[in-house]
């Protein structure tokens, strides 16, 4: 029996609901905590990861991506996880991401999104390619969520700090995919994390229930026809779950719930509790229970938002509702059409010859001297760059989704970033973000200095610390586990030394960020806020 002081309604709630398993779910009280990571694929294939990994390491069953791991191997102190190469995140609570199926090139909103272990996963499937917004009301929270995305990589991110009411406003219709996972009563993590519990005597599934009600409505009016919409709680109460999708189905009758992808653990969802009776349809939602699957508790519902055409045909669309002012063109597949050409393969010279001629558009309206630190230091990237997506303000340059190049969303919504920071402007030079350094590679940066992930050289560098190469290191020989690409070896092994300047420390191949070489001391450049104590 456990030892949780539980409240005795929660109790009572949980007998009805699960009958003769309620004994085995209060035994699971007890049970052992699971904790899981979940990879960052746009950084790396899963084979990788499990090649150069030193944690004891199991695949979690129904999330693709996702990883148990052993408490003492303490991931979160390795280089790995500044390079954001992966996200703590409890097992169960990566499942509403992983039913939720983005593409790159789509419009993608988390409407709840801090601290950001859902919208990691999101940005990650989009590849740098479309939108992700993520927004959260608390601004203290939206920071801690700007910072996850920042260590993540995620480039293409329009980070918001706004009500839902007011997103909703500025955006109707205009998302492909959506994740609303609502604040709620927290009854799955009472195991987890038992403070939870006081939380829950001071505000029950009722005030929540409220709350989600009116989120979940303004999330289906952001949505575009044909979209899909992911609604998910770590709760159990039917007030939080199937009573808020049913609110939503009547008021906004233009959607239903879709099968979502299942797992033989899931528990189906309810049509009826405590004489309330539920949509039908929410047969099709899916709940996890702990004392099920190797988790704490969740509940999902993935939903659509029918086409025009359907909602006429079935007589429930309503005739004051008006199309979104970001209507998209789309194929004859119902597919929107990307707005930009696909980029041709060119040489990495062609590629810097282009970009150049960019950044001197752009940069016309700073001194000589600006633009020649700008010039130099971008000769080292192998990105194709876009000089409409180039926003500068001040000393700072942002590179901003396409989406939002045109000025369309900043300016008209609160907002702690838009797109990529990529560094600063001083008076006769520049220097580069660490949220530049991440979303980097050692394929689109050719001055990188490469360490083995067990390197000391690397914790030191994490506290801030500068370091020094070895002379066969100085000399420009290929080190670290990783093997270097032949070019890169044939161009170092020509020098005498490396040249003085910025360079992109890897941890195993994936950047941790940057440093200033100069003769074989490597100056710290990693930021005094990302340190570790």
């Amino acid at each position: 029996m456990t030892q949780l002081q539980l409240p005795e309604s929660f109790l009572e709630m949980m007998r009805q609901l699960l009958g003769e398993e309620f004994d085995a779910f209060l035994e699971g009280f007890d049970g052992k905590r699971q904790f899981g990571l979940r990879v960052n694929t746009s950084k790396m294939e899963l084979e990788e990861f499990e090649r150069i990994a030193p944690f004891h390491l199991r695949k979690i069953p129904w999330i693709p991506e996702g990883y148990f791991y052993e408490e003492e191997d303490a991931p979160a102190r390795h280089p790995f996880y500044a390079a954001g190469l992966f996200y703590l995140q409890e097992p169960s609570a990566m499942t509403p991401a992983s039913r939720l199926p983005v593409q790159p090139g789509e419009r993608v909103l988390d409407l709840c999104a801090a601290p950001g272990g859902k919208a990691t996963a999101l940005g990650a499937r989009l590849r740098g390619e479309g939108l992700l917004v993520a927004n959260d009301i608390n601004t203290a929270r939206a920071k801690a969520l700007l910072r996850n995305l920042e260590l993540f990589g995620i480039s293409n991110a329009f980070v918001t700090n706004e009500p839902p009411y007011v997103m909703a406003e500025r955006y109707p219709e205009y998302f492909d995919k959506i994740m609303v996972d609502a604040p709620c009563s927290g009854e799955g993590m009472f195991r987890k994390n038992p403070a939870v519990i006081d939380a829950w005597q001071e505000k029950g599934p009722k005030y929540f229930s409220r709350l989600q009600k009116e989120i979940i409505l303004h999330g289906a009016d952001m949505l575009r026809p044909g979209g899909q919409m992911l609604y998910s709680t770590c709760t159990f109460s039917p007030a939080e779950n199937e009573a808020v999708i049913t609110h939503l189905l009547r008021e906004r009758p233009e959607m239903e719930v879709i099968p979502m992808e299942d797992y033989e653990g899931f528990s189906h969802g309810l049509t009826s509790f405590d004489g309330e009776s539920f949509h039908e349809s929410c047969s099709l939602c899916r709940r996890i229970f702990p004392h099920k699957m190797a988790g704490e508790g969740h509940f999902m519902a993935l939903l659509r938002k029918k086409e025009e055409e359907e909602a006429r045909s079935d007589n429930m669309w309503s005739e004051n509702v008006q199309p979104g002012n970001a209507q998209m063109e789309e194929d004859s597949c119902g597919r929107r059409k990307k707005d930009k050409k696909k980029l041709k393969k060119t040489s990495r010279q062609n590629q810097r010859d282009d970009q150049n001629k960019n950044w001197w558009d752009v940069c016309r309206g700073l001194d000589k001297e600006q633009r020649q630190a700008l010039a130099e230091f971008f000769a080292h990237v192998c990105l194709p760059i876009q000089s409409e997506r180039i926003d500068i303000r001040g000393d700072k340059i942002y590179y901003v989704p396409e989406e939002t190049s045109a000025d369309r969303m900043s300016g008209r919504i609160h907002f702690l970033r838009n797109g990529l920071y990529m560094g600063d402007l001083k008076k006769k030079r520049f220097e580069p973000s660490q949220p530049f350094a991440l979303a980097l590679s050692r394929e689109t940066f050719d001055s990188c200095l490469n360490f083995s992930g067990e390197d000391e050289r690397l914790q030191r560098y994490l506290r801030g610390e500068s370091f020094q190469l070895n002379a066969e290191e100085q000399a420009g020989i290929s080190f670290g586990r990783q093997k270097e690409p032949a070019e890169q070896i044939e161009r170092q092994s020509s020098q005498t030394a490396l040249p003085n300047g910025w360079y992109l420390i890897l941890a195993d191949g994936y950047p941790l960020g940057f440093g200033k070489l100069a003769g074989q001391t490597v100056k710290n450049k990693y930021p005094a806020g990302w340190r570790k104590n």
